[in-house]
């Protein structure tokens, strides 16, 4: 009896596309997450659509631009009715199940209007984003929030406090005992008090393991949404990986004085928030990011872990496995903290696709070029389970074409990525309404252009400044480039996939086979005669 189809799609939070052996870091050694590149596609140029944890996961979760899917912030409820991954796979039978963090917020005040208790079952699916929540846990917990089932396991652990969470697995200790707050960069240094086999990365792996061993019983196809909470902040690590890396091992910083000088107000504004200040610091770099690289080293074990895990199962003959990041981390480069703007430390992630096929054979081991959005995963998980993407909804394109050495007709020429900074202390330094706190990306590939509501653009060439230091907005001499990305803005812009309640084909046919005539709605037709000549051409016999 042959085994279904199933999905491993593993994200980490805030992992930059540049701290993987595979993608060039001179001192993080990542193997286990290197040898899943050599066995599929890593893509080189991926973006996320909106650069911060929220808005860019409702993206990867339904396909559609931050525009259409209308959840701009973190906390932002994503609308009921609007389609997710776990829809479409319904329809196909794939079950669509959750180990991790989603960021999803439920909408709360339509489910009430609608009369759908949250906790029923259709419910739960559009409360959890189309997502069955094996383990639903959004990795930040601090005291007065509700409690995650991780909680419990530590204190079944051993590990008493009001919030193991805070107090065990994200804290250090002093040599006097002395709680550390990991909440602390200063305190980024500290080995976490919990176990290495207790913290969340190992956690959230064995819950995987566990539902996949589970799932082996009924064959049901699935998609399995591992979502890692680290290498995201609270940044503390256990032993043996919070002593793993020193400041010896941190790269030189990524920046300019002439940033600072001649920055664009939107950038001045961000450079001047609190977790930039202090992650501009040499000590607060020296700091955090040798803890940071630690983090990651232990999400590589556990890759390696977790592949193992597969291949004892025979899994990974049938199973395609993603591995990817909802945005970077700036770490002090361009004077920044966090992840608001579009630098590629920031909108640029990693993206490790492995199809088991024998069809993608030939590009395996490969690096792919071609510009590519978060959104491309949904319809790409479509196709691979057998389903047709839903052209008139998902607003990106399946990858299967460029996972097996094809090169798909008319592929973009631009990616967009959008941010709305309305939530931000920024939106009062800069004294903007709230309405006009949009900034949007356009990157054709070579020069990246941000369009500031009420301010002059950004334009950076990254074939000649690859670092992206030099901020050519106002240089005359670029006029024609803005010109060009403004227009591939604007078109953009203009042309939403707004017709999710009607399919393409739906829209085509009622043109193409005369469907209002042929239902006998007969508008601006003279007489007997026009009517009977349109009958005929029509092909309808009475």
């Amino acid at each position: 009896m042959s085994r279904p189809k199933n999905v491993l799609w593993i994200m980490c939070d805030q992992l930059r596309f540049d701290y993987l052996g595979c993608t060039g870091h001179p001192n993080l050694k990542t193997p286990n997450i290197d040898a899943m590149a050599k066995r599929g596609v890593r893509f080189s140029n991926a973006y996320v659509q909106s650069p911060i944890c929220g808005p860019s996961r409702m993206s990867f979760y339904t396909g559609r631009y931050m525009r259409s899917h209308g959840s701009h912030w973190n906390g932002w409820p994503l609308r009921v009715g609007e389609p997710t991954l776990g829809d479409h796979l319904k329809k196909i039978g794939v079950r669509n199940v959750l180990v991790g963090k989603t960021h999803m917020a439920p909408d709360l005040e339509s489910l009430k209007m609608l009369g759908i208790a949250p906790d029923s079952i259709i419910g739960v699916h559009v409360a959890e984003c189309g997502f069955e929540p094996y383990e639903r846990d959004d990795g930040l917990h601090p005291t007065g929030k509700p409690r995650p089932k991780y909680d419990a396991y530590l204190r079944e652990r051993g590990y008493e406090a009001a919030n193991p969470w805070e107090q065990w697995a994200n804290s250090g200790a002093a040599d006097d005992g002395s709680l550390q707050n990991g909440w602390l960069l200063v305190h980024a240094d500290k080995a976490a008090r919990v176990a290495e086999e207790d913290s969340e990365t190992p956690y959230m792996t064995r819950r995987a393991m566990e539902f996949i061993a589970g799932a082996e019983k009924d064959r049901a196809p699935w998609c399995l949404h591992l979502s890692y909470i680290k290498p995201h902040w609270p940044y503390i690590a256990p032993e043996p990986y919070a002593s793993m890396y020193t400041a010896a091992d941190v790269p030189p910083p990524i920046r300019s004085e002439h940033e600072k000088q001649s920055a664009h107000p939107v950038f001045a504004a961000y450079m001047d928030m609190r977790y930039s200040r202090n992650m501009a610091r040499d000590e607060a770099r020296n700091t955090v990011i040798p803890t940071y690289m630690g983090l990651i080293k232990q999400i590589d074990d556990q890759m390696g872990v977790l592949m193992q895990f597969l291949e004892g199962r025979g899994l990974l003959d049938t199973t395609m496995i993603v591995f990817t990041s909802d945005h970077g981390d700036y770490l002090g480069d361009h004077w920044m903290g966090e992840k608001d703007l579009f630098h590629d430390q920031s909108a640029k992630i990693p993206l490790i696709v492995i199809d088991p096929s024998e069809a993608a054979n030939e590009a395996r081991g490969t690096v792919c070029d071609s510009l590519v959005e978060a959104i491309d995963l949904a319809p790409t998980f479509i196709e691979y389970f057998g389903g047709k993407p839903p052209d008139h909804i998902l607003e990106g394109r399946s990858l299967m074409p460029l996972l097996r050495g094809a090169t798909p007709p008319e592929w973009r020429k631009v990616v967009f990525s959008e941010y709305d900074y309305s939530m931000q202390d920024v939106r009062l330094k800069l004294d903007q309404p709230i309405e006009r706190c949009r900034l949007f990306m356009v990157f054709d590939g070579r020069w990246k252009y941000v369009h500031a509501s009420g301010f002059r653009p950004m334009l950076y060439d990254l074939l000649e400044d690859p670092n992206e230091l030099i901020d050519r907005g106002e240089d005359p001499s670029c006029t024609d480039v803005i010109a060009r990305l403004q227009l591939a803005l604007f078109d953009w812009a203009l042309n939403p996939k707004g017709h999710i309640t009607t399919s393409t084909e739906k829209i085509a046919a009622y043109a193409n086979q005369q469907l209002q005539l042929k239902a006998g709605i007969l508008i601006g037709i003279w007489d007997e005669a026009e009517l009977s000549a349109i009958r005929q051409k029509i092909g309808i016999t009475q």
